[in-house]
């Protein structure tokens, strides 16, 4: 018989999990405001809008017309006939049998991470990166490469630290752009670099592009690496999502176009891990794309007036310093002048200033702390100010 140590012990690469250190800070401002606190939360990236009502109206729709069935494994007919539309209009092309319909833009990368690699394998991710795309590769088994950018490249990958990243067992490089956590927008050169490494040394590139439509400056579109060329459309999954550009975060409808050896085996993944996306939710996400461009504009447009609203005012928060992004809704604020731990730096933050921000150490960036502008005007004033008193003690 088991022991209960046995019974209890860490078994797997799924077991080593560990929470979002996101989250964790956000559990301890939620603390702070159960008992009456005031508190700054720009921690986490959820939109502060509510899904526009046509959305709901189509899924409530759906729900009335009795749409409660199970579908296919990779999404409705119609959902998926409109994002190939979709992808059309941005320059790549698809087919049915390429677009998988998932619970989230998480659960796609999750999925197509887990289809493609396993023990072995090498998964390149430039730093700063998105917190669960490490995650998910070591729960599939893979070992991450984590390839440092820097504020003087913004934050972009550049062909030297690539080139020194790639070996013989290189599977898949993940990138994230707009990005989390640092706001940019990879440039088309960027763009073909990563794309002719690719093709020449044979390895896939997961582009995870959920801030896609929320990008700022004209000279800077958001641009995805499979659009550049049908050879580099066949190395590419572009990952996508409701949640960010539509307000839908809860709603969990992302999608993925890959070549089709690959949906296959996502599709397959899929189908026995979550079967499919809730049906009537899918009636929700097909309205967005369908009506959602005045919509998705509108906030767009309020995110970039607090884009210049935030970083008009944090020149005055003294110790710090950051990049302007120019896409997303997040900040990454250089704290290293302060000799804190980043985790300690927001800890501390919130237990005495009441602003809520995610630790940089998280996203492979210690040193910084993320701050995310999805909130109203007022909060960023208050967080700013707040920040700067903060930090005016710690010097």
């Amino acid at each position: 018989m088991l022991s209960d140590a046995d019974l209890r012990r860490t078994c797997g690469p799924l077991g080593s999990l560990t929470i979002s250190e996101t989250l964790s800070i956000l559990e301890q401002a939620e603390a702070w405001e159960r008992q009456g606190r005031d508190v700054c939360m720009m921690s986490v990236g959820e939109p502060d809008f509510d899904t526009p009502d046509f959305i709901k109206e189509a899924c409530i729709r759906a729900l009335r017309e009795g749409r409660t069935t199970y579908t296919a494994p990779d999404g409705i007919h119609e959902l998926r006939a409109a994002i190939i539309d979709k992808f059309a209009a941005v320059g790549i092309s698809a087919g049915l049998d390429q677009v998988v319909v998932s619970p989230g833009g998480k659960f796609a990368c999750a999925a197509a991470i887990g289809a493609l690699c396993g023990p072995g394998d090498e998964v390149i991710i430039p730093t700063p990166y998105w917190v669960s795309h490490v995650q998910m590769v070591r729960a599939a088994g893979a070992k991450c490469v984590l390839v440092p950018t820097s504020a003087a490249d913004n934050f972009e990958l550049t062909a030297e630290s690539l080139a020194a990243a790639i070996s013989d067992r290189t599977r898949l490089l993940i990138l994230c752009t707009p990005s989390n956590p640092t706001g940019t927008v990879y440039r088309r050169a960027a763009l073909e670099m990563i794309a002719e490494a690719a093709l020449r040394h044979n390895f896939m590139v997961l582009s995870d592009e959920v801030y896609e439509k929320l990008t700022y400056d004209a000279g800077q579109p958001h641009l995805s690496i499979a659009a550049l060329s049908p050879e580099i459309a066949e190395h590419s999954i572009t990952v996508n999502s409701f949640s960010k550009s539509y307000a839908m975060t809860g709603w969990r409808v992302g999608y993925s176009c890959a070549p089709s050896w690959l949906s296959r085996k996502i599709s397959n993944l899929q189908c026995h891990f979550v079967a499919n996306v809730t049906t009537f939710a899918q009636y929700g996400a097909l309205a967005a794309l369908q009506h959602g461009e005045k919509a998705c504009q509108e906030m767009r447009e309020s995110f970039a007036r607090r884009r210049d609203l935030i970083c008009g005012l944090l020149p005055q928060v003294p110790g710090t310093s950051f990049i302007r992004p120019s896409g997303a809704f997040y900040v990454l604020l250089d704290i290293s002048s302060f000799g804190l731990s980043s985790a300690e730096f927001c800890q501390r933050l919130v237990a005495e200033a009441r602003v809520a921000a995610a630790p940089g150490a998280g996203f492979g960036a210690e040193g910084f702390i993320r701050l995310s502008y999805a909130c109203s005007q007022e909060c960023i004033c208050k967080a700013v100010q707040r920040l700067a008193e903060f930090t005016s003690t710690l010097r």
